[in-house]
Order: C-alpha cells, then structure tokens, then sequence
C-alpha cells in the first residue's frame, strides 16, 4: 500500500510539474500569437498562418503520429516493467520502425501537398515554407516519441520552453521585417530546432542489445487503434481549421474566427500534459492503487478545462486585446468556442485512457465520431456563425456517446492486486532481430 500510495504522489507531482511548466510554455505561445496579431496586418494573413499552423501541418503529419502512440506505449510498458536489456533491445528495433514510418510519411507529404494546398487554397510559396516545417516535424517527433515513453517529462517541457523562445524571438524579428503568412509559419518551424538539446543527453541515448523488432500481430493492432486516435484528435481539436480556410469567404471572417479559436484551443492545450503523464503511467500499470491516481489525472484535468473555460469567457475581450484582435465579431464567437473546447479536452481525456488501456473498441469509437464530426462541419460550416452552431452540439454529443461506453467499459474492470499489467505479452515473447524495414 506505501509503494502504491508512493507512485500514486509521483504521478500525481509529476502531471501537475509538467503542466506548470507547459503553462508558462503556453504564455509563451499566446506571446507569439500577440506579434503575430500586431505584425500581420493584411486581411487574411493571420488567419492563414493559423490555419497551416494549427491544421495544415498537423493534418501532413498524421502518418508518423501514428507510430508514435504505439511506439510510446511500448516503451513505457517496459520501462514499467525494469526490465532494462528488452528496454534497451525494444528501442533499437522502435528506432528503425520509426524512420522507416517517417520516411513513409515525408515520401506521402511530397505527393499529397500540392493537391491539398490547391483544396485549401494555399499559395506556392506558403506551400513549399509547409512542406520544408512539415518534413523537420516529422524527423522532430522521434524526441517526443522517446521522452514520453521513457517518462522523461521534465526534458520534454524543457524542449518545449526552448522551442517556444525560438518561436517568438526568430518571429517577432522576421515577421516585422516581413509581415506575412509565410513568415510566420517559418517561424514555427524554426522552433522545431529545440529538439537538439537532446544531444546534450547523447551519453543516455547510446543503445546496446540486440534489436527487439516491435513488429507482430498485437503490435499491428495497436497500431490500427492508434490510427483511430490520431484521427479522431484532429477531427475534433484541429479539423475545423481548414473548413473555415476552405469555405469562409467574407474578407475578415478567418482572421476573427482564428483569433477566437487560438484563446479557445488553449484549454485543451494547458491539460494535455496531465493527459500524457496519465497516458505513459497506464500503459505500464493497469492495476492496484495507481489506478486512482491515473484517474484523478482526468479530474484535474477536467476541472481544469472548467475552470479555464469561465475564466476565458469572462475575461474574453481583454485575451483578444493581447492578441490585438478585440473586435465585436471575434468576441462573440469566444463562449461557443469555450464549450466546444471544453468537450474536446474532455473527449481527449477518455480517448487517452481507452487507448493506454488498450479498449480498441471504444478508441475506434472515438475515431469514428471524430470523422462523422469533420464530415459534419465539411458539409454545414460554411460560415463563423454555421460551424460555431454545429461545433459545440457535435463535440457534446460525441462526449455523451463516448462516456457511455467507457463508463460500462470501466465498471466491467476488476480492481488488481498492483502487478503491472501483463496483456502486452506478445512483444515480450517476440524473437531478438532487426527491426522493421
């Protein structure tokens, strides 16, 4: 019971450390949106940023994403597990299957970017700034992959300290220099480059053993459920980026939409770090006493969200100052945005702990909604008023039919006696060899 109680304060320190430090990250990210209010002053300009920023990339970078939740949950099961030499083997054969995945994924991103900037209406050279960000986030996502899954939460917050000063600094000199859409997003990009403080720990990345290919049966169907997760976190947090880049038509309409959404998306953002904290923790224990301390997690995180969503709300007009885009149009689209928000987190929450639970079912559900969501806003939102309508109803219905499920899914789990989690059974039997590719 003290072992437990013990891990159960680690979990608990570490998810709100974690998201202390994101937090003043995220100040530092509402600071690079504030330049990039002031500086980009072309109608459209801002808006257009965002959209590649907060939806267009994301959408390139689906693929390795993917690999990078399975990979993840792997890695933290053994480093659950203490069991250093698989560790050690598993993270030489990942290494492979992971650059075999992002070479997959930089060859699909040079085939599909030109007839997707052409769908959304990017120009050429906002195009080629995408598709050179969108390959280093591809080769950038390794970090993140090996930091989650071996639990090195504090480096993770670190790069992404690093990586948001780069981002102001590099974009409040190049954007008041050149005060464009494409600036911007070079500026994102340029960001990429924290992930080198790595090297630092270059000693601690030295792999020895035999590859452990991750490659069996179980492993591609986790990979499948992965997918459905991928999916469904860009359907309902990111997708509606690129419906308003494609069908608003009014001079003005993105740039208010993208200034209300940017202070709306940070809800989520703020609680994401206690989401992958819970996430690492559950994938190597599913039993016993932490089990109360993954679920608090959750909790916090949604009180967070909130919390937040009221604060924003009543505050709304002097957040849309800071950005220097306080007008009656953006201000009015905050509270719907808010709730949207709010079920989103909430939604993100439960898909997490479907996923690190491995219930395929119910993150395969999460996949579905989100596509019959974006599929929903494709064919209603064609103006800030439509999609902030049908935004807020899709993600409440959604969250009511994915907490139904997961709460029958939970109540039919039967309390362990603390023994980490043995379903991962497969990959611990899988013979020594090179990895995948």
């Amino acid at each position: 019971m003290q072992h437990e109680a013990g891990a159960n304060r680690k979990l608990l320190r570490s998810g709100v450390l974690f998201t202390a430090i994101s937090f003043i990250t995220g100040l530092g990210n509402l600071a690079f949106q504030a330049v990039m209010g002031r500086h980009l002053q072309g109608v459209g300009q801002f808006g257009n940023a965002n959209s590649v920023i907060g939806s267009f990339l994301p959408l390139l970078g689906l693929v390795p994403q993917i690999g990078i939740f399975a990979v993840t949950h792997y890695i933290a099961h053994f480093k659950a597990s203490g069991d250093q030499a698989r560790l050690q083997g598993l993270l030489r054969g990942c290494r492979r299957f992971i650059f075999w995945i992002t070479v997959g994924g930089s060859v699909l991103v040079l085939l599909v970017i030109r007839p997707l900037s052409h769908y959304f209406k990017y120009g050429e050279t906002l195009m080629l700034i995408t598709l050179g960000c969108t390959l280093l986030g591809l080769w950038a996502s390794f970090a993140t992959m090996l930091c989650q899954g071996l639990a090195w939460f504090h480096r993770l917050a670190l790069i992404g300290f690093l990586g948001v000063v780069l981002r102001v600094a590099f974009g409040w000199g190049v954007t008041f220099k050149w005060p464009c859409a494409e600036t911007a997003v070079l500026a994102s990009g340029m960001a990429l480059l924290a992930n080198l403080i790595l090297l630092c720990w270059r000693k601690e990345l030295v792999l020895t053993g035999t590859p452990v290919s991750p490659w069996n049966r179980e492993f591609g169907h986790y990979l499948i459920i992965s997918a459905a997760m991928v999916v469904g976190n860009f359907g309902f947090f990111q997708g509606d980026f690129l419906v308003a880049k494609k069908f608003f038509l009014q001079p003005g309409d993105l740039d208010h939409y993208t200034a209300a959404g940017n202070l709306a998306r940070a809800l989520p953002q703020t609680v994401a770090p206690l989401l992958a904290v819970m996430f690492t923790s559950r994938s190597g224990w599913r039993q016993g006493g932490i089990v109360s301390g993954q679920l608090k997690l959750i909790a916090l995180s949604g009180l967070g969200l909130v919390v937040g969503a009221v604060a924003l709300i009543a505050l709304r007009t002097v957040g849309l100052e800071i950005l220097g885009r306080n007008t009656p149009a953006a201000a009015a689209m905050v509270a719907p945005f808010a709730i949207t928000m709010v079920f989103v987190g909430l939604l993100q929450g439960l898909a997490f702990w479907s996923l690190a639970s491995r219930w395929s079912k119910i993150t395969l559900l999460y996949g579905a909604l989100g596509v019959v969501f974006w599929l929903i806003l494709f064919a209603l939102g064609r103006s800030p008023e439509m999609i902030l309508r049908v935004m807020p109803v899709g993600t409440g219905a959604a969250l009511v039919v994915l907490l139904s499920f997961w709460w029958l899914a939970l109540r039919r789990q039967h309390p362990g006696n603390g023994r980490r989690d043995t379903n991962v059974s497969a990959i611990e039997s899988a013979p020594a060899g090179s990895g995948p590719g």
